[in-house]
């Protein structure tokens, strides 16, 4: 006989426990004002499950499901972000910080790519193709590795039609 400990009994428990001040703002909150629906919504979590003094009835995690009909599992998702790294995170979800990319292409790169494409093309090709541009401009050593679809936003940022009768 196979037990398996998934799901809930695995899960950490998180207590929230929240003071006066924090319940107001979360009341007013879900009373007036316009928020977004999914803030509404993890304030009521909160307010649902508060453990602490000013909450005079808890209620339970699959009670605050069923009644908004969201998963349980975003219940235990907002009660871990309260509790790990507060209520503004808890209340609008991870604002993470978007990667930044450095840009391959810069001022130089997109000149001799134009100028490249305003060639005629290589001998067995009627007409450039963006990956035959990438391809010679890394051939020819103006950047160290380029996709296509890099050399498509140069081209059309310039209004380049590559292979095109006219250049401009």
């Amino acid at each position: 006989m196979l037990f398996c400990m998934g799901g809930l009994a695995a899960m950490k428990r998180y207590t929230v426990t929240l003071d006066q001040s924090e319940r107001e703002g979360l009341g007013a909150m879900t009373r007036k004002g316009s928020h977004a629906s999914q803030k509404v919504i993890n304030a009521l979590i909160l307010l649902n499950c508060d453990e602490g003094k000013f909450n005079e009835r808890p209620a339970t995690g699959e009670a605050i499901a069923d009644i908004l009909q969201i998963s349980l599992r975003k219940v235990d998702r907002v009660k871990k972000r309260f509790v790990e790294e507060g209520l503004e995170v808890a209340l609008g979800g991870r604002q993470g910080k978007r990667p930044s990319y450095l840009r391959k292409a810069d001022g130089e790169f997109e000149a001799r790519l134009v100028a490249l494409s305003c060639t005629t093309p290589p001998s067995g090709h009627a007409q450039w193709s963006l990956r035959l541009l990438a391809d010679q401009a890394v051939e020819l050593g103006y950047i160290e590795s380029v996709s296509y679809e890099t050399v498509r936003r140069v081209l059309k940022k310039t209004k380049l039609n590559p292979g095109g009768v006219s250049a401009g």
